[in-house]
């Protein structure tokens, strides 16, 4: 079952001297047998209002968190408050300020979607008619009032993803746990799925924790995002903010065979007006004022260095090559990586710990 509270939904988002934070965590370390680690001294911090999106691969460490910050979890070092409280001292201070959606359903499939919410809310203290428009506004709002009455095992996957969203708001909770909300969904309910979450943002004024390995997801829906690689945030800062300090263009080239890194990248490096040069079996990712012009005078270097290209493109930044630069590898690649056999490793952070986007030195 998910959890909740039982009193109102927060202010909008404060300013700087308005309140604390939604969510404050530091230095969080969690560690499995094997031994894994899977968070390696992660900091965070949700201001009050809007939608914070928690991006990274699987096993990057995002459910770990979530996991730690709702109290199913104890981490082994660190701390973290939670709408005021603090978790390890107040989990059940906690658990009546949230709402978790978590990776799978928490509904009862034996009993209705109407039966499901009612129960919900009684177990947090509604009763009477308050309770029943509350649950009945929710299944107007989130499309299933015409399935109110309908037993939940025979739900579609995004009617019962909907549903776990109505039960973590029936109590009207203070912060809202979406994780991986759309796994598993088609495109047209994973996109469905993404205009309820955005209105949610927009009529509930709560602020929502939301974990994704999507990009398009984070990029749609977060007001802000924090990048998670191998146990830490490497980066954190709005879509825009983010992006924006790649300055110029993506210059993504695809190579008919893999080649020697350690020819190509002095090579690369030497090329005037080329930042943040990459170079990975068959792909090389640069950087440049102008993409366009750049292209010709790469092909012509690699050329020569023995490199046939097969494939070039030229784009505006993306959320990938944001991850990228501060996690050193592709999000693809390291999504492959976990589906590999690696998810819910996590080797120590290549970097030097989490970056704020504009912050000095990031550039």
């Amino acid at each position: 079952m998910t959890t909740g509270i039982l009193t109102g939904a927060t202010p909008p988002p404060p300013s700087a001297a308005q309140g604390p934070p939604a969510v404050e965590a530091h230095g969080l370390v969690k560690t499995y047998p094997g031994p894994v680690t899977a968070l390696d001294g992660l900091a965070l911090t949700v201001p009050a209002g809007g939608v914070l999106g928690l991006l990274g691969p699987n096993g990057a460490g995002k459910s770990t968190t979530v996991k730690i910050l709702t109290t199913l979890a104890r981490p082994d070092r660190g701390s973290a408050v939670v709408a005021g409280h603090d978790v390890l001292r107040h989990p059940d201070r906690v658990r009546r300020a949230i709402g978790v959606v978590a990776q799978r359903s928490g509904a009862d499939p034996a009993a209705t979607g109407r039966e499901n919410l009612l129960l919900q809310g009684r177990l947090y203290g509604l009763r009477g008619a308050g309770l029943a428009r509350r649950a009945d506004g929710l299944l107007a709002r989130l499309g299933l009032a015409d399935a109110a009455k309908r037993l939940v095992k025979g739900y579609s996957g995004g009617m019962q993803r909907r549903l776990d969203v109505a039960l973590g708001l029936i109590h009207r909770p203070e912060v809202l746990f979406l994780d991986e909300p759309t796994t598993g969904l088609d495109p047209e309910s994973r996109t469905a799925m993404w205009d309820e979450i955005a209105r949610l943002a927009a009529e509930e004024s709560l602020t929502i924790l939301l974990t994704t390995h999507y990009l398009e997801e984070a990029d749609r829906l977060a007001g802000r995002i924090a990048i998670v690689d191998r146990g830490r945030v490497v980066v954190e800062g709005t879509p825009d903010e983010l992006k924006g300090e790649l300055r110029g263009d993506a210059v993504h080239l695809e190579l008919r065979e893999p080649a020697d890194a350690s020819v190509l990248l002095p090579a690369l490096a030497a090329l005037p007006d080329l930042r943040d040069v990459a170079a990975d079996g068959r792909r090389i990712s640069v950087r440049s004022a102008d993409g366009a012009a750049a292209v010709p005078v790469l092909l012509g270097v690699l050329e020569r260095a023995g490199a046939r290209v097969a494939a070039a493109t030229v784009a505006r930044p993306s959320l990938d090559d944001v991850y990228l630069r501060y996690a050193g590898r592709r999000f693809e690649d390291a999504q492959a990586g976990a589906e590999g056999g690696a998810a819910g490793t996590a080797a120590p952070a290549a970097g030097p710990g989490t970056r704020t986007a504009g912050a000095e030195g990031d550039r």
